[in-house]
């Protein structure tokens, strides 16, 4: 038995893979080639001085990894066109194995252009930005608060069948719409511009444009200018729900509201009106919730305002305050800059005072001593005329009385000479003598 069994070959999932890995020796991988496409950055950070990026074909979103240095990477431009020269790398992770391009060589930087069609979309997305997007579950409640349904008009496609799975996502919440369904070419987008201005003279809430699916090429009816601004002009609440989950058209972009599948659009009305249905079945803890967010919303309206106002005061009072520091600190400024300015004079004014009060000091000791000097000489002067003149008045009356007694003796002589010629003449001898006690009284005095 034992010599009749097969034997084969056994392989461990490593083996596998580097036979599958080795086996794909092509001269992409050998041989340097060129890529082109739009250059995307990875990661933020080099790995041993090497970036890890992608680069994306220019029709489609197919990338490949790219490994670059840091030199090169520093010359590229996130999402421009790039010509690379390099090589194909492989690495294994688990059981797959993955390429990667590695730079060797810029070779290209390609300008973008903007077309004419490009320049079109871009003003219809800010013509929408500016118009604003309707709110779809504000206009689901409004409707329902007034127990009114909600009137939606759904476009599909000739012979569509998506209809089911709208209607399977609305669910139970059927009964609060009102759904007008209408088909055309939805590949066409003159016909969906006819069936819309149908539409737009009637009366709905909502316009859906539903569609289940089908080739990327007829996605590009989506992105027809004409349409798409229409679209804008609608007054209902604008849906697509149009069946590609990763492509998104211009009419995506425009709409209120964008779903990606029929189904997710019934889903989500659903979503909605069960919500607000649930919220119906308690209107008072609805009208509370409603008055607290009005309290609540006037409230902090008020605080903001208060601290708005309050915020305006604190930076008018800083304000001030900075302004009356800097008045203050200039006027104290100034008032010192007075005050040192008065007080060098009121110095200067004392030194030149103490000055004048010395020198008048001075000058006044001088005065008295020259006064004294003078008094003294006056006095002296005096001294002298008075005793000159008292000599003078001695001498005059001396002179006088020596004459007086000159003329007495003389007189005494003729007396005695007449008394011996007369013998005694008693009369004039006590006249002389008379004579003679005032001469001597007066001498006395003089002397």
């Amino acid at each position: 038995m034992e010599d009749n069994e097969v034997s084969y070959p056994v392989y461990s999932p490593a083996s596998v893979i580097g036979i599958f890995s080795n086996a794909l020796k092509l001269n992409a991988t050998v041989n340097l080639i060129y890529l082109k496409g739009r250059y995307a950055f990875g990661g933020g950070k080099p790995y041993g001085n090497y970036y890890y990026d992608l680069l994306f074909s220019e029709g489609d979103h197919t990338s490949i990894g790219i490994r670059i240095s840091s030199l090169l990477r520093s010359k590229i431009t996130n999402n421009e066109i790039y010509t690379l020269r390099g090589f194909i790398e492989k690495s294994i992770k688990n059981s797959s194995i993955e390429l990667r391009f590695v730079v060797d060589e810029i070779v290209q930087q390609e300008e973008r252009s903007i077309s004419e069609e490009e320049l079109q979309k871009y003003t219809l997305i800010q013509k929408k930005l500016e118009v604003g997007s309707k709110d779809l579950e504000t206009l689901i409640r409004d409707k329902m608060l007034k127990d009114e349904k909600i009137k939606v008009a759904n476009i599909y496609g000739n012979n569509a069948i998506v209809q089911k799975d709208f209607s399977e996502g609305l669910d139970v919440s059927s009964p609060y719409f009102d759904i007008d369904n209408y088909s055309c070419n939805i590949t066409s987008p003159t016909a969906i511009i006819a069936r819309l201005k149908e539409i737009s003279a009637l009366d709905h809430d909502i316009v859906a444009l539903v569609r289940g699916g089908g080739d990327r090429q007829s996605m590009e009816t989506f992105n027809d200018l004409t349409l798409s601004e229409l679209f804008i002009e609608m007054k209902p609440v604008t849906v697509t729900a149009i069946g590609h989950t990763v492509d998104e058209t211009l009419l995506d972009k425009l709409a209120d509201k964008r779903f990606h599948l029929p189904h997710d659009y019934g889903a989500g009305l659903h979503t909605i009106a069960e919500k607000l249905s649930h919220e119906r079945s308690n209107s008072r803890a609805l009208l509370i919730d409603e008055v607290k967010k009005d309290v609540t919303k006037q409230f902090s309206e008020q605080v903001e305002t208060l601290e708005k106002q309050l915020k305006k005061k604190n930076e008018e009072f800083t304000e001030a305050q900075k302004i009356y520091k800097e008045q203050s600190e200039a006027h104290n400024k100034t008032f010192s800059d007075q005050l040192k300015v008065r007080n060098e004079e009121f110095q200067k004014l004392q030194l030149t005072s103490a000055k004048q009060l010395e020198d008048i000091q001075k000058n006044f000791e001088e005065q008295q001593k020259q006064r004294l000097a003078e008094m003294e000489s006056y006095k002296k002067e005096i001294a002298v005329l008075h005793e000159k003149n008292v000599r003078s008045a001695i001498n005059e009356k001396t002179a006088s009385l020596q004459i007086s007694l000159e003329t007495l003796k003389q007189e005494n002589t003729r007396l005695n000479h007449e008394a011996r010629n007369s013998n005694t003449d008693y009369v004039k001898i006590i006249i002389a003598f008379v004579l003679a006690l005032i001469i001597g009284f007066v001498l006395a005095k003089l002397l």
